[in-house]
């Protein structure tokens, strides 16, 4: 497994800057740049990556995308003075040239490159590029939006050239949309390109039809371009993580690909002037997360926009800290999405129900009387910063700032000096195991009686009792003390360990706890009082057992090759487990379990984006893949590549139907129509 994140960075890229005045370009400013890397710096982030020199982008590989007459233009401008530069702008919609743009485009295009090689050759598993000028609203003949040559675009089409690549995913989180990235995939199915962006009905730059949710691709490219519009402002934390839930991550892990590239605006974030969005800067380490389970890990961000300071600098420390696999904080807000957020994602299911498998058997119909078009529509905007009659005023920018000091003190937490430990009981195994784990000694009958006897006495009289929860006991203790981040203990009774797992973090302080039990639970814990989250997932249903609020029961088995269960995972388990928000989680493999060994990989890659990754593993059937499997997905490894995608049957996306309508009012994330 490659390790590492690449960190690329030339400050020779802040040389590109507006020599007059242009109030709709101003706000693309060197400082996007240096204000990011010192904000790394500040949290120590540059040392911990790997250092990668940026280098110019050759003119053959500019040519991957753009004309050579576009090139020709772009090359001219280095010896032109101010007023030349000043006219050839003007032929283009929100663009400014200096001397320096066009090395600083190259800069941009090779160290993108430069990100993908690196990657690409196992050199890192993932990494960053800070560029400027940003890259994709630029087409194949014209500059447009800050952006001279599309960047990512580029990345595409030079990973398909040199590595044969058959299948790229393109991530655009920037709040506006890349249409020029649209413009050269379109046609193309070894693309898949999303966008969610800030539309209003086609009001807000670049005001184009296209950019729709019924734009999904020409030809042989229909279905691989995905647009979700955002029709008002104001979306938040909760709307960004419904848009992956139920409409990109299905479609990634269906559409497999080999590389994933994102486009990564953080104007999208809180504070931007631009995108005028509620997103905190944490939300992006969740997406960043996601986005390490897909292409075997392989994972390059390239900056876009982004242009209040704080919140961007912000924004790229939590990508960067999730890249280097640091624990993931705790999302903040309720999680609970918009209204019109829902009617967009509704709308983008329903025109790409005809393209994909995982959609086949999905209610999906098209909402033509959407909320937001209920108020009286403006005339559309002809630039990024026309919208903004009343801008961003100093004082609220301020405001802002000061929000954002605050907020990032709260979420961001001291990472445990351990990551993952397990027991002497499976010390003598640990050789087979793919990472180093450290080693807890187990709990003796003295001290569990100590910790348990006053809350589960009639389990802790038998001696074959007791030593079922001497790992687990041990495990759970330095997760809750946070000496380690999570761990993996063996139990030859999984249901009674567990029981008393979560009535013992209940009694320490921890008042959301979500347990997943894959397999036959035998004892059921108390949920009544909302402390705990129970999810069963099983063979069969359970005699006398429906599910209720905070104890649910998924009946699934698992087919041959496992990819049927993204559409549990994506479409419940995970929807509900950050409605519920947990502080930590619990995570048993108990007896006839109905899970390969992919599924459950899937479920500990996933949740791990929650409770700050605090994940006690409770297995009780210790077969080495199995055990191979959780020690990799806890060391922060991606999920495994799972193969030909396999739909569910229509049996189980009933199941999943029906269990999300008669929750979804309880664990609103669930909400997708």
């Amino acid at each position: 497994m490659a390790s590492g994140t690449a960190l690329i960075y030339d400050e020779e890229m802040t040389s590109h800057k507006l020599l007059w005045k242009d109030p709709v370009c101003d706000i693309e400013v060197p400082e996007r740049l240096s204000a990011s890397y010192e904000q790394l710096q500040h949290y120590h982030l540059v040392e911990r990556c790997v250092h990668v020199p940026a280098r110019e982008g050759t003119e053959e590989e500019i040519l991957l995308v753009h004309s050579s007459e576009h090139l020709e233009v772009a090359k001219s401008t280095q010896a032109m003075n101010e007023e030349d530069l000043r006219r050839l702008s003007g032929n283009y919609d929100a663009f400014f040239f200096h001397p320096n743009t066009y090395r600083c485009a190259r800069l941009a295009v090779g160290a993108t490159l430069q990100l993908v090689d690196s990657v690409m050759s196992g050199r890192v598993s993932n990494g960053m590029a800070l560029v400027r000028p940003p890259g994709h609203h630029s087409q194949r003949n014209a500059a447009n939006g800050f952006c001279l040559f599309n960047n990512v675009a580029i990345a595409a089409q030079y990973a398909k050239r040199k590595y044969g690549l058959r299948r790229i995913l393109i991530v655009d989180w920037d709040v506006h949309h890349g249409q020029g990235s649209q413009y050269i995939f379109e046609e193309d199915p070894s693309v898949l390109y999303f966008s969610w962006h800030r539309y209003e009905h086609q009001e807000f730059w670049p005001s184009l039809r296209e950019s729709d949710y019924d734009a999904v691709g020409l030809g042989k490219g229909k279905g691989f371009n995905i647009n979700l519009p955002w029709n008002k402002v104001g979306m938040g934390n909760s709307d960004y993580l419904a848009a992956f839930f139920h409409v990109l991550l299905p479609m990634a892990f269906e559409f497999d690909p080999e590389l994933v590239l994102v486009s990564s605006g953080y104007d999208s974030g809180i504070g931007d002037p631009e995108g005028q969005m509620n997103a905190t800067p944490e939300v992006f380490a969740h997406l960043t997360h996601f986005l390490m389970q897909l292409a075997k890990g392989r994972l390059c961000v390239i900056l876009e926009g982004g242009y209040h300071l704080k919140s961007l600098s912000e924004s790229v420390c939590m990508t960067v800290k999730t890249l280097l696999r640091d624990p993931v904080p705790q999302v903040t807000g309720e999680m609970a999405p918009c209204l019109s957020a829902i009617e967009s994602i509704q709308n983008v299911r329903a025109a790409h129900k005809p393209y994909w498998r995982w959609l086949m058997y999905e209610d999906a119909s098209f909402l033509h009387s959407l909320s937001t078009k209920s108020h009286s529509l403006k005339k559309a905007n002809t630039n990024p910063s026309a919208d903004h009659e009343a801008k961003i005023t100093n004082s609220e920018t301020d405001k802002i700032e000061s929000f954002l000091e605050s907020h990032m003190k709260n979420i961001i937490f001291p990472v445990p000096p351990i990551r993952t430990a397990t027991t002497t009981e499976l010390k003598a195994s640990a050789h087979l195991l793919p990472v180093p784990l450290h080693v807890v000694k187990e709990m003796d009958k003295n001290e569990i009686k100590t910790l348990v006897s006053d809350f589960y006495a009639d389990l802790v009289k038998k001696d074959t009792t007791l030593l079922s929860l001497s790992s687990v006991l041990a495990i759970l203790d330095k997760i809750l003390k946070k000496e380690v981040c999570n761990g993996m203990a063996e139990s030859p009774a999984a249901s009674v360990s567990v029981a008393v797992a979560l009535r013992y973090s209940v009694r320490f302080g921890f008042q959301r706890v979500l347990c997943i039990f894959v397999g036959d639970m035998q004892i059921v814990p108390d949920t009544d009082d909302g402390k705990t989250l129970v999810i069963q997932v099983c063979k069969k249903e359970q005699t006398g057992r429906t599910s209720s609020k905070h104890c649910i029961s998924l009946n699934w088995t698992e087919d041959a090759d496992g990819s049927d269960f993204f559409s549990a995972v994506l479409g419940f388990i995970l929807p509900v487990a950050y409605s519920y928000q947990p502080n930590l989680m619990v995570i048993a493999v108990g007896p006839n379990r109905s899970l390969g060994i992919s599924g459950i990989s899937l479920l500990f890659g996933l949740l791990q984006g929650l409770a700050e990754s605090r994940i006690l593993a409770v297995v009780e059937d210790t077969d080495v893949n199995l055990m191979q499997t959780i020690a990799k997905a806890l060391a922060g490894a991606s999920v495994p590549h799972f193969g030909v995608y396999v739909p569910p049957t229509q049996e189980k996306i009933h199941q999943i139907k029906a269990l999300r309508d008669q929750l979804q009012q309880d664990w609103k994330m669930l909400q997708c129509s």
